[in-house]
């Protein structure tokens, strides 16, 4: 499995654990930034991770803003992806058991880096569930075809 992963300024130090976390569990991680602490966007770094998960050259991403929040709006904006914004271990697990998230999106100031690790471990090691949950993931992508062919 190949992950990539980025971050605004508000995740540096969380991102760094991270990075380090995957390369402990022998996972690929490609690092798309930022790794200053100057002000940036999150969307230009919500963007890259998503773009290349959404196209299948990654097939898992991990993306930490302040909040989260914003980081999710982005990732969820393309199609294939299915970004989860996860402060809490049963989330991040049942983002991967019935929803299977291919995003990971963490808030840098709201989750402690102890807990963050452990989430990332459930997540990565947590396989989609699959029957009933395939079939709604199916209407999901229905429905961004449909907006993709029609608008709205």
């Amino acid at each position: 499995m190949t992950i990539a992963i980025g971050c605004d300024h508000a995740g540096i130090e969380l991102k760094r654990e991270i990075v380090s976390l995957l390369q402990e569990l022998r996972i690929e991680c490609l690092d798309y930034g930022t790794d200053t602490p100057q002000s940036v966007d999150y969307p230009d770094f919500g963007e890259k991770v998503s773009k290349d998960v959404s196209s299948g050259k990654v097939e898992r991403g991990i993306l930490i803003c302040g909040t989260g929040i914003g980081m999710s709006i982005v990732a969820n904006k393309f199609p294939g992806v299915r970004a989860s914004l996860c402060n809490e271990l049963f989330t991040a697990k049942m983002s991967r058991l019935h929803n299977d998230a291919n995003i990971l999106v963490l808030g840098g100031r709201i989750v402690g880096r102890d807990l963050a690790k452990e989430i990332v471990r459930i997540w990565v090691s947590t396989p989609f569930e699959g029957e009933r949950h395939a079939k709604r993931l199916q209407k999901i992508t229905f429905i961004e075809r449909r907006i993709r062919d029609n608008g709205v």
